[in-house]
């Protein structure tokens, strides 16, 4: 006889085990052979080393289809665990565009020509800018990249970080401790990261600190190695700034800053330190500067006429301040 420990990495004991352990029931009937005992997030297996290894292999794939998916049910169950059959292969490959399984089963990939350079990009440099428009995916794109690499093992945690800059506000006047005045400036890393993580695992990763989400200002005097790091809105970061966020990375670490140079919200005599760096760092081997413009435009409609609008009439009043 022997034993074996297995721990849950993904979802909560509810989601795997579920409802009144209906699910655990129904695993524990279709290997009679093994002593199955259920402890929170760890699984004691007691059985035959072919036994044990057979259920180690399917509850894989139950585990990836639910990372994959959101859910389980019975038939999944019945479906992996006993029989074997598609729904094991579906949920054992991953087309090479997907770049994640987001919640409730959501396909999550790049969309568009630059987004697709964008993710290719980042598998082969390990500081990438995105600079483009709003609506173009940069920051969505970003995250999926950053949730595929924690989920691949290949980093150990994600920092997300955005500059603190107020857009015509005051955050002085806005009621709350610190948290509760920027957590507004950081709610599109939020939306991003619900929409590809089921909850509980979301708020474990949050808790735990495997997922950062901070300002700019806080990035100080840290060294980020293992981690893919994603500093969003970049245009609004001072020179002195973004200097400080790239030199923090460390060892296997990914690195990508993403801005739109036609929203800066700096003081008027102050440089953005995303347009310099453009002129500074370009052709460095390991970085890499993509453009996404009015064509990655994945919102509305109408969103990309109103670009494309907005640059014309920039354009011109260029030409005519000559």
């Amino acid at each position: 006889m022997s034993e074996s420990i297995l721990q849950l990495d993904i979802g909560s004991p509810l989601d795997i085990y579920g409802p009144g352990d209906k699910y655990l029931n129904q695993i524990k009937e279709i290997f009679p052979k093994l002593k199955i005992i259920a402890r929170g997030e760890f699984i004691k297996l007691i059985g035959e080393d072919k036994e044990i290894r057979n259920f180690e292999k399917r509850f894989d794939l139950l585990l990836i289809h639910f990372d994959r998916f959101g859910k389980i049910t019975e038939d999944v169950v019945r479906q992996i665990m006993l029989e074997n059959n598609g729904i094991t292969k579906s949920a054992g490959e991953q087309g090479e565009d997907i770049l994640v399984y987001g919640r409730h089963g959501k396909l999550i990939k790049a969309l568009t020509v630059n987004q697709k350079k964008m993710v290719e990009s980042s598998v082969k440099n390990d500081l990438v800018f995105a600079i483009g428009p709003a609506g173009t995916g940069k920051t969505y794109t970003a995250v999926a990249l950053a949730i595929r690499a924690l989920k691949n093992k290949q980093v150990k945690k994600i920092i997300l970080t955005r500059p603190a800059i107020e857009a015509g506000e005051s955050l002085g006047f806005l009621p709350g401790d610190m948290k509760e005045k920027l957590d507004p400036y950081l709610q599109p890393l939020y939306d991003a990261l619900r929409d590809m993580l089921p909850t509980q695992k979301f708020l474990s990763y949050l808790e735990d600190e495997t997922i950062e989400i901070a300002p700019l200002a806080y990035m100080r005097g840290r060294t980020l190695g293992n981690a893919f790091a994603i500093l969003d809105e970049a245009q609004n970061a001072s020179v002195s700034q973004l200097k400080m966020f790239l030199t923090r990375m460390g060892k296997s670490s990914k690195f990508i800053v993403t801005g739109d140079v036609t929203q800066i919200d700096l003081p008027r005599k102050k440089l953005s330190g995303l347009l310099q760096a453009q002129s500074i760092l370009n052709g460095i081997k390991g970085v890499d500067f993509i453009q996404l413009d009015g064509r990655d435009v994945v919102r509305h409609k109408l969103v990309t006429s109103i670009i494309d609008a907005y640059n014309i009439y920039e354009e011109k009043n260029t030409k005519n301040n000559e």
